[in-house]
């Protein structure tokens, strides 16, 4: 729920402007200002800015005034990049236009230049919908699965991904942040559940809402342009053969260009959408960026293209023109600042305080609530709000905690700026303006790991491990064609000239050599790696027994128990300016535990660089220092 949500009906007594026009929009009252026009509009709402970090920030300061606000993301990938963008970003995708094509009243997507002014395969979008009770048939559910492109395997391990095994329909949603399992009886849902990757139990009921898993696919429509440019552009002919056959593979979506009309997510758009674009200047000089980068970049690329290729400048776009594709719409430009006499808007006001300083702070505030206007400071988290609100209380400032009731208060949901916006009595001041820094950059990831993520930095040559066949060497990707059907293998090689194929969709049978060392390569079919592994379990059956022994020792000695936190170890710890990941939560936790317990402490914290090994070392550290204990920490300077 928008916290202040409440706010917002406060746009009924000012005018807001209608499309097409302009009105100037400070860039910290954006948020607020969408949340006005979403509020009355009859159709959902694209807001549009210039960069992508400008898309994140405002879906961010959105969700404080307005529920349904969502992000249109761009490609990771460049033009000519034979690479495909992430799953997780096309089904983004196809979930922003499907809630621009609902006409729900409302609705909101943000989206950067980039995002929408990317050519568009024209496919549905609409979301493959199941839950408990449902009818429909796991044949037609598979086909369907399928033609969204996603990707059959034997075990669903990342996203976009599905396997069917009986009545059972495993599906990892492209867009989701975990799989489901749709068990059926015939033609019935009997039930819909999440379920973990690591072990594929079962757990709590949900709903499968799948979005497409890829933004090109091979419709017909898709196929027939292939068709047509066997003729018109033979120099890839290779390509439009796979495509014409209805095939999806790896880095086809670069090829859209060629296969998809001069279409973008603004053409999509019904004419009672409401379109609005901040800094209008800056949104066409980046579309002016991005269009002649790619023209650049295709200058670069031509002559790898082939002597029948069309020489550069000659190629159709990905990126199109933003004022084309605007032309016949209603649209609302929303500056940041006027231009000139005629161009009219908003005034906001500065928090005139001091950062940092509590007395300053509480001045500035206690001046905007006598002026009758509503004072939200909004912090990052649940413990730099409480902080600040005690902080604010030593200075006779006492606000409401996260009871939004249309006044003023403290709550634990950030904003990127905040602003003094008089006409509609409200200030809302965040981590910047109190306390004189930016709010944390870094979210902390729920996702799991796509499978198959440690294989990409495989080099030909390199050693590996087949649980069954032991050790060979890694002799690249290959393509083959069996029983008709073409798939893409793993080609391992082992003593004796051996050689084993392993189906792309099996890695998880394939491991990595991690001894450090040129190792003796193993022969398919011989005893020397069952005898390698027996030996290993024997040795590992040793050191276990001397593993026991020496816990038995330490379980009989005694060590340090540190006193458990304090409020000053809490107050010390909440101003730390990044979310914690889980697995640093779980990390600090599991250290604190093994300081206050009175058993001796053996643990290891380790990582790659950047994974806040050393955050996890200071607030020990901190810890043992109010306990009056002496503490080094070694700090890594790269």
């Amino acid at each position: 729920m928008a916290q202040l949500g409440a706010f917002v009906d406060r746009w009924s007594v000012l005018d807001l402007p209608t499309p097409p026009g302009r009105m100037v929009v400070p860039g910290p009252l954006r948020a607020y200002f969408v949340a006005g026009i979403a509020a009355r509009a009859t159709a959902p709402v694209l807001a549009v800015v210039p960069g992508e970090q400008d898309a994140e920030e405002l879906a961010d300061d959105l969700s404080l005034f307005w529920d349904d606000a969502i992000v249109l993301p761009a490609w990771e990938t460049l033009p000519f990049e034979h690479v495909s963008p992430n799953a997780g970003t096309m089904a983004r995708r196809a979930k922003a236009r499907h809630r621009l094509g609902s006409q729900d009243p409302g609705a909101v997507v943000v989206a950067s230049v980039r995002a929408v002014i990317q050519r568009l395969s024209p496919v549905p979008v609409e979301p493959i919908r199941l839950r408990s009770g449902s009818v429909h048939d796991p044949i037609d559910l598979a086909t369907e699965l399928g033609a969204y492109g996603y990707h059959r395997t034997d075990r669903v391990e990342g996203r976009g991904e599905f396997a069917v095994r009986g009545g059972i329909v495993d599906v990892y949603p492209a867009g989701a942040d975990g799989p489901v399992r749709v068990e059926f009886w015939g033609d019935e849902v009997e039930s819909v559940r999440t379920f973990a990757v690591a072990t594929q139990r079962s757990a709590g009921e949900a709903a499968l809402v799948a979005y497409p898993a890829r933004e090109l696919r091979t419709t017909e429509p898709t196929r027939q342009r292939a068709r047509e440019l066997l003729t018109s552009a033979p120099w890839a002919a290779a390509t439009w053969d796979r495509l014409a056959e209805g095939l999806m593979f790896a880095g086809m979506e670069s090829w859209l260009p060629w296969l998809a009309p001069e279409h973008t997510a603004i053409h999509e758009l019904s004419a009672d959408v409401t379109v609005i674009v901040f800094d209008p200047v800056r949104s066409r000089g980046r579309c002016a960026d991005l269009r002649a980068e790619e023209a650049d970049l295709a200058e670069a690329l031509a002559p790898t293209w082939g002597e029948a290729s069309p020489p550069a400048g000659e190629h159709p776009n990905l990126y199109l023109d933003l004022d084309d594709a605007l032309a016949d719409r209603h649209v609302l430009e929303a500056p940041a600042l006027a231009a000139g006499p005629e161009d009219i808007g908003f005034q906001i006001r500065g928090f005139d305080a001091t950062a940092g300083d509590a007395a300053s702070v509480a001045g500035a505030v206690n001046h905007l609530r006598t002026r009758r206007i509503d004072v939200v400071v909004a912090m990052d988290g649940v413990a730099a709000a409480d902080r600040v609100g005690k902080v604010l209380s030593e200075e006779g400032i006492h606000l409401a905690r996260n009871e939004m009731t249309g006044g003023s208060a403290i709550i634990s949901d950030g904003i990127h700026r905040g602003f003094v916006f008089p006409a509609a009595s409200l200030a809302v001041v965040g981590e910047q303006e109190v306390a004189g820094r930016r709010r944390a950059h870094r979210h902390a990831s729920r996702g799991r790991a796509v499978a198959g993520e440690r294989y990409r930095d495989l080099e030909e040559g390199s050693y590996v491990i087949h649980h069954r066949h032991g050790i060979g060497r890694f002799e690249g990707l290959v393509t083959q064609e069996m029983a008709g059907t073409e798939r893409d293998y793993l080609l391992l090689a082992y003593a004796a000239g051996d050689k084993l194929y392993v189906p792309t969709d099996q890695l998880a049978a394939v491991r990595p050599y991690t001894g450090g060392e040129a190792p003796r390569m193993s022969r398919m079919g011989g005893a020397d790696w069952s005898a390698t592994r027996s030996k290993v379990r024997h040795e590992l059956a040793a050191i276990a027994e001397r593993v026991v022994a020496l816990h038995r020792e330490r379980a009989s000695i005694s060590g340090h128990s540190y006193a458990p936190d304090t409020p000053w170890q809490r107050e010390f710890e909440a101003a730390f300016p990044f979310e914690e990941t889980p697995d640093q939560l779980s990390a600090i936790a599991a250290m604190k535990i093994d300081m206050e317990s009175p058993d001796p402490m053996d643990r290891l914290i380790f990582g790659d660089v950047g994974f806040g090994k050393t955050e996890v070392a200071i607030r020990g550290a901190f810890k043992a220092i109010q306990d009056g204990r002496q503490v080094a920490v070694l700090v890594p300077t790269t």
